[in-house]
């Protein structure tokens, strides 16, 4: 039997699994898109991995939803996406000093220098900045989104988009159609309004140098990272499994957690055929009013969060302190 740890990244896109053996290379990636269910696909994904011949020795979670994960895997180990997307890299990539990451709702920039994260920056504000608007602008031209990079990287000269805002943009995109400017000029001059606006928001005053890495959905996209090469005049790389980075740092760090041959709290693959109920109520023991969401199993509570004091919790999670939460 060859022993594995699963991670997994569940946010508001997309739900990522990752199986990575002892080695530490990626045997199984899945990339889900998670569609306002985030139970329902941490389930899903399960179902579809392939355990044949493999124990599960550890599990990692990260992402808007980790706490929920953890509940409903048992997991060993509980971060959030800053430090699981900086595990990766640093791991993937030795040296890396800068990552750049854009996912379909949000984007985020982390600045790391020997080793350590020594600054972050996350958008989840500007829609311009995102996977999302490409998909949109894509779709509205009629481009299957696969296509789009490599139009743009055909473009002789890019031209001029207004890229601080998705409704600026798409309406100076049209306009710059109607001039008669080519599609591959005009997805070009996108790509580099793109960039622009990550760099002046989320990129703000960030000491940005090399080895750069460049991830999440948007990192399939060879026009972005040819914009981000101009811009910043560095070499750009863009990891194997760019798109589940955050699912293969908690691998990596399930790794770490249950060293030394701990037991993993990992509640067993048939989890993914169980029935899990997720609910709500408000504490009224102090003016807090604190909102405590509960998730739990036939008649058991498996986890309960939200609470300021801790009153209600019943499992453990050991959340890194002192980084961002998303």
């Amino acid at each position: 039997m060859n022993n594995v740890f699963l991670g997994v990244d569940v946010g508001s896109v997309s739900t990522n699994l990752v199986l990575m053996n002892a080695d530490g290379e990626v045997r199984q990636a899945l990339y889900l898109r998670t569609q306002g269910r985030p139970l329902e696909t941490i389930q899903k994904g399960l179902a579809q991995l392939k355990f044949e011949e493999c124990t599960i020795c550890g599990v990692g979670t990260t992402g808007s939803a980790r706490n929920l994960a953890a509940a409903v895997l048992g997991a060993d180990v509980v971060k959030n996406e800053i430090t699981a997307h900086a595990v990766a890299s640093s791991t993937l990539v030795p040296g890396v000093q800068t990552i750049l990451e854009i996912g379909g709702q949000d984007s985020k920039i982390i600045i790391l220098r020997n080793g350590v994260v020594s600054d972050f920056a996350m958008n989840t504000v500007c829609a311009a900045g995102t996977g999302s608007f490409l998909d949109q602008q894509a779709g509205r031209l009629g481009i299957p989104i696969e296509e789009f990079g490599d139009l743009a990287l055909s473009s002789q000269m890019p031209v001029r988009i207004a890229g601080r805002c998705s409704v600026f943009a798409e309406s100076d995109m049209i306009h710059k159609q109607q001039l008669g400017h080519g599609m591959p000029d005009i997805l070009a001059g996108l790509c580099e309004a793109m960039v622009r606006n990550y760099l002046n928001n989320v990129g703000k005053s960030k000491d940005i140098q090399g080895p750069v890495v460049f991830q999440g959905g948007v990192a399939a996209n060879k026009g972005i990272r040819r914009a981000f090469e101009k811009a910043l005049g560095l070499e750009i790389f863009v990891p194997e499994h760019f798109n589940v980075m955050g699912a293969v740092g908690s691998a990596i760090l399930a790794r770490e957690a249950v060293a030394g041959n701990k037991k993993s709290r990992f509640r067993g693959v048939r989890i993914a055929e169980s029935i899990f109920k997720a609910s709500s109520f408000e504490c009224s023991g102090c003016p807090n009013l604190c909102e405590i969401v509960q998730i739990g199993l036939e008649d058991s509570v498996l986890a309960r969060w939200g609470d300021r004091c801790g009153k209600w919790a019943v499992q453990e999670v050991a959340e890194e302190s002192g980084t961002a939460s998303a």
